[in-house]
């Protein structure tokens, strides 16, 4: 009987060890289909863009290339078909080689000065604005610093929307300015 016994348990070894590796098919079969959903939701997360912030959400649109703007001096250049009627702009080249990144260009104020045109509180909505003085001489105000004499070889910065005017001017002034973006909204205020 001994026999037997050893036979039917070799029967109930073989049949559970049959029956625990078709379990492990299984389950390593679901294990394996767990595996390929949850790596098709991850990659489906990858390309479906997030309602929350994440870095590639608050990338900007990439910029057209820009392009090398070389400008030379040439009286022709000066127009008046800028922001002020009694001033000569040189566009320097940089709005069109920056795609409106900026704007650059040489103002010359024409003279003599006159306050009932030139004195006008406005403001620009720009992010940056900078005037660097190349020759002669522009008293401005600005609001928060005041009236201030700029004389050749003088900078300054206009923060955005900062209310400010010219007061006077030499016959000779030039300017520079550089404006971010090329385009922007002027807005005169009543005094």
């Amino acid at each position: 009987m001994a026999k037997k016994t050893s036979k039917k348990t070799s029967k109930k070894t073989k049949s559970r060890s049959a029956a625990q590796t078709a379990v492990k098919k299984r389950s390593g079969a679901k294990s394996a289909a767990r595996s390929s959903a949850r790596k098709a939701v991850k990659a489906k997360a990858r390309t479906t863009p997030a309602k929350t912030t994440t870095k590639a959400a608050t990338k900007k649109p990439a910029r057209p290339k820009q392009r090398i703007a070389i400008s030379h001096h040439r009286e022709e250049d000066f127009k008046a078909d800028g922001l002020r009627a009694y001033a000569k702009y040189r566009d320097l080249g940089i709005a069109a080689a920056s795609h409106g990144l900026a704007q650059a260009h040489v103002i010359r104020l024409q003279g003599p000065c006159d306050p009932d045109e030139v004195s006008k509180l406005h403001f620009h909505d720009v992010d940056f604005q900078m005037v660097y003085v190349l020759k002669g001489w522009v008293k401005t105000y600005m609001d928060g610093q005041g009236e201030t004499l700029m004389k050749e070889g003088s900078a300054w910065t206009q923060p955005p929307k900062i209310k400010h005017m010219i007061l006077d001017y030499s016959d000779d002034v030039e300017l520079l300015e550089v404006i971010l973006p090329a385009e922007f909204k002027t807005v005169e205020l009543k005094a």
